[in-house]
């Protein structure tokens, strides 16, 4: 999730609940407060035997990179981030889709990090058994700024 992405999420949620602006800034914090990038994947169950396995796969990795390369990031399937309110987006879902909230972690188990510099653009591969899905997108000022952020806390600079 974008910095630009949790805080329309959390707009959007104080103009629907009334929130107060201390209200709505706390939903942002909450969702800001994770040492790693937050991704929402939707996968439709349809494409499959309609049953989505426990054993799928996301990695998240500099565009040109290599698929198998340390620079791609195993995502951690966390839906329990679900309940922070600016974590589900702002955008309409298809609920015929699965929605799942997906953590990359910035730093190896020794403390290192993963990317010594922010990509210009990142590709999310979703797979599947033998199936394979991607997508990729062009990093935004805020999230550039909020990465190399998350890198310089967990270099410990």
């Amino acid at each position: 999730m974008s910095p630009e992405a949790i805080r329309a999420t959390a707009r959007i949620e104080q103009i629907n609940n009334q929130l107060s602006d201390k209200e709505t800034n706390a939903l942002v914090i909450a969702a800001e407060k994770f040492n790693s990038l937050i991704v929402l994947i939707e996968i439709d169950p349809r494409e499959g035997s309609g049953v989505i396995p426990n054993s799928w796969r996301a990695l998240l990795k500099p565009k040109d990179a290599e698929q198998n390369s340390s620079s791609a990031i195993r995502g951690i399937n966390r839906n329990d981030l679900g309940e922070i309110v600016a974590l589900k987006g702002s955008v309409n879902r298809d609920y015929d889709y699965d929605l799942f909230t997906v953590e990359f972690l910035l730093k190896d188990a020794d403390g290192n990090p993963l990317w010594n510099t922010v990509p210009a653009e990142i590709e999310l591969t979703v797979r599947i058994y033998n199936k394979e899905g991607r997508v990729s997108w062009k990093i935004s000022e805020a999230l550039k700024t909020r990465i190399e952020n998350l890198i310089r806390k967990v270099e410990g600079k």
